[in-house]
């Protein structure tokens, strides 16, 4: 345990989200996601839900605003629009952290070859379906 980090931080992912260059992406999975067949890296925090996850993960990780868009959310099917509430909550979490960062649709198509091509991939135990962000890192300015 450390002073002033979320212990849903595990050595693991401190050591995986540390070793990220500018640029790297991270996605973080719900339950169903197919992590292990998808994942480069595959980092497990099983037991815990997605938002909670969230929430840690950007705690440290800082966001990329080199580019017009860094952070991604699935959608329900083929419907770009559609938000559960699940996708809500994505959405207000990341504006908590980075609240000029917009969190942008990808459809199953764009999303998934995202995914398999992130530096690493999270999964976690959320039970909700369509439950998948990807954070792109940005830098720490000196």
């Amino acid at each position: 345990m450390l002073k002033g980090l979320n212990p849903l931080l595990s050595p693991e992912l401190l050591s995986t989200l540390r070793a990220m260059g500018h640029g790297d992406e991270l996605a973080i999975v719900d339950g169903n996601y197919p992590g292990l067949e998808h994942a480069r890296r595959l980092v497990r925090l099983d037991g815990h839900h997605l938002i909670p996850v969230l929430d840690a993960v950007l705690s440290v990780l800082p966001i990329d605003d080199f580019v017009p868009e860094a952070i991604f959310r699935s959608t329900v099917g083929k419907d770009r629009d559609a938000l559960d509430p699940v996708h809500e909550e994505i959405i207000a979490c990341c504006g908590r952290h980075e609240p000029k960062q917009s969190v942008v649709p990808l459809l199953g198509p764009d999303f998934y070859p995202r995914v398999k091509a992130a530096h690493t991939v999270i999964q976690t135990s959320e039970p909700r379906l369509y439950a998948n962000v990807i954070l792109k890192k940005g830098v720490i300015y000196p």
